[in-house]
């Protein structure tokens, strides 16, 4: 058992991408885990992986993100049973992809409901608890994206730097209370995302020389990353964006 024993990990996106290894990880570490998602195939999967993954356990919660009125009201229904949210990961994503001229209003709406108002939703959720215990961890994921190259996927962008922008604020407005808030910006990993690209073996290249490190990220970097940042070894960093990328940006 380690620090993370006992915890409780509130995660969203956490059957799919880059979530489940890293909803696994927590799991081998004692946490539990309350993922929010609601692609059945995948949450399936998850479940499956689950039953051996080690002490800690599993709950997952089928909540519409894009109706954060609902999940407002699932989550309070949550915290009830669970009684805490140690842990936020505001993770899920939605990632359209097209020229600004074809993209709405309501299609970029939609996209900042999702990735951005519903981690607002999860964090009210957990600070006041978090608050009142003096100890709290918020990890929200934002993109390499964020940082520019990437044509056609500007709501996307435009909420990854919104979530840049959040980590920054709690982080100073939270931390009076112990609790840090940080981001990781994933590099160009090999998930369901890429497959808007029309030359995947084109795009892998492409990723491969922007980095410093010629393999491809595995959702294990990710899943470390977090486990640090979400433990008490990263008591001491908050406001900080990590770059989990290979060495494509360095700062």
């Amino acid at each position: 058992m380690t620090e993370l024993a006992g915890r409780t990990v509130l995660f969203t996106g956490a059957a799919g991408g880059l979530g489940a290894d890293s909803a696994l990880a927590f799991m081998r570490e004692g946490a539990r885990v309350v993922c929010v998602d609601i692609d059945e195939a995948k949450i399936a999967a998850l479940e499956g992986r689950a039953r051996d993954a080690g002490p800690g356990s599993l709950a997952v919660e089928r909540l519409d993100l894009a109706d954060t009125g609902g999940l407002a009201r699932g989550l309070e229904s949550v915290l009830a049973r669970e009684g805490r949210f140690d842990v936020v990961i505001n993770n899920a994503a939605i990632y359209p992809a097209k020229p600004f001229e074809e993209f709405s209003l309501d299609d970029y709406q939609r996209v900042q409901r999702v990735n951005v108002e519903a981690g607002v939703v999860c964090v009210r959720a957990a600070q006041p608890g978090m608050r009142e215990r003096g100890w709290g961890r918020i990890v929200n994921i934002a993109s390499v994206t964020f940082y520019g190259g990437w044509a056609n996927l500007y709501p996307y962008v435009a909420s990854k730097a919104a979530l840049v922008g959040l980590t920054r604020a709690w982080a100073r407005e939270f931390g009076a209370y112990g609790v840090t808030v940080n981001a990781i910006a994933p590099g160009a990993f090999p998930t369901d995302a890429e497959k808007i690209h029309p030359d995947p073996e084109g795009y892998t290249r492409f990723v491969l020389d922007h980095q410093a490190l010629k393999r491809r990220g595995r959702p294990e970097d990710i899943a470390q990353a977090l486990l640090f940042l979400c433990s008490d070894r990263s008591g001491f960093i908050t406001g900080q964006t990590l770059n989990v990328d290979g060495g494509w940006v360095m700062q």
